[in-house]
């Protein structure tokens, strides 16, 4: 098996791109996931004749053009004699890319692949989101039927936690506090303007104990990567970004299970994150930044907890005391994460890689951890029943 490596990555703010402007149509996904590959590419230092390989997030169900992966292939004027390939795993879509892409390079099937996600979620109507929402993350003979939407899932987490450790909302809320400061430094974060603690106590239930700016806003994005042998990425002479190890789990549930479990303690990060660890021969004390997968604010409470960071009943304390900051001891999020750097759901954790890029390659600007050598990113599907760790060292 060879080493993987990232050699180039691209981005686009977060943001809405389904609006009308000077009286312009808007972008379709195509559009902007071509600028995020030449991006990528032109980082890379590759042409076309480079690329042998390409994986693709599925966009999701309401874009509107089909064989998303094969039309983006000759749109982009690529040949294979790899793969060309559509990945879809829910939260997890584009942590599955990116895995596809490791994989095709370690067997040597690839030499250079290119990654990439688009998704749009503001070109549907709301109601037509919630439906296929609705369906995506509930038993449809079952939990469907009482229209649980994804953030229910996880609210209804929220209260347990509260109850189970005698936590208030006000403390699980300085995630949202926390992020947003990260997000202020982050020129791909979708909100960028400051907020209090009691500004976000004092917005509208979404789905109690969660409020507005607790759970993430609809949001638009594409970003892409090259995904090459180390080899091929050394030789290039440019900084690039090596993959340690990989580690994954499926706890073979979906949802609320059929068995008890508990609903906080999430144990496919926990197996998951132990296997890239044991792999790359590393501690948690020896990574810098963590990337995780956190739609509201309790998961990326139980997410920490469940991964080692803090104990159990005190990840929440870590954001109001500053350790879960990039200038803390536990960097956690440094983009701004889902709440306030954005989250479109099947790009999302290609943002997330690429915001490790930056930190252990030492280009995070004003959000930069001091020192980042080694960052962990982590995506999950569906409520945490399953999860993908990877580990990201730079070579600058």
């Amino acid at each position: 098996m060879r080493n993987a490596a990232i050699l180039g990555y691209g981005a686009v703010p977060v943001g809405i791109y389904q609006r009308v402007k000077d009286g312009c149509d808007p972008p379709l996904e195509h559009e902007l996931a071509v600028k995020v590959a030449l991006d990528a590419a032109r980082m890379a230092g590759i042409d076309k004749t480079d690329v042998n390989g390409v994986v693709v997030a599925h966009p999701g169900d309401h874009t509107k053009q089909g064989y998303f992966h094969t039309f983006l292939t000759a749109y982009l004027g690529l040949t294979s004699n790899s793969t060309v390939v559509q990945v879809l795993g829910n939260g997890m879509t584009a942590g599955l890319a990116f895995d596809e892409a490791i994989r095709l390079v370690r067997t040597g099937e690839s030499d250079c692949v290119l990654v990439i996600a688009a998704h749009f979620e503001s070109g549907t109507a709301t109601a037509d989101h919630l439906d296929y929402s609705i369906r995506l993350t509930g038993d449809v003979d079952f939990q469907s039927i009482f229209g649980a939407v994804p953030i229910s899932w996880y609210a209804m987490a929220a209260r347990r936690y509260m109850h189970e450790h005698n936590v208030s909302r006000a403390q699980i809320a300085e995630i949202a506090v926390k992020n947003r400061r990260q997000a202020c430094l982050n020129p791909l974060a979708q909100f960028r303007t400051p907020i209090t603690l009691e500004e976000v106590l004092s917005q509208r239930m979404i789905v109690e104990p969660l409020g507005l700016l607790e759970v993430p806003g609809r949001a638009d994005g594409a970003a892409a990567l090259v995904v090459t042998s180390e080899d091929f990425a050394r030789s290039s002479g440019k900084p690039h970004v090596l993959v340690r190890s990989r580690g994954y789990f499926h706890e073979g549930e979906h949802q609320i299970a059929d068995r008890h479990v508990d609903m906080t303690a999430y144990k496919s990060i926990q197996v998951a994150s132990a296997a890239a660890l044991d792999q790359a021969a590393l501690t948690l004390d020896d990574i810098s930044v963590f990337q995780i997968y956190a739609p509201c604010t309790i998961v990326e409470v139980a997410a920490t907890e469940s991964l080692g960071l803090f104990p159990r009943g005190k990840g929440w304390a870590a954001a109001a005391d500053g350790r879960s900051a990039f200038d803390g001891t536990r960097p956690v999020n440094t983009s701004g994460g889902h709440l306030s750097r954005g989250h479109p759901p099947e790009a999302t954790p290609l943002y997330d890689v690429v915001e490790a890029c930056l930190q252990v390659l030492g280009r995070a600007g004003k959000r930069q951890v001091a020192g980042a050598e080694i960052g962990m990113t982590v995506s999950e599907l569906g409520n945490y029943n399953a999860a993908i760790v990877h580990l990201l060292e730079g070579r600058p």
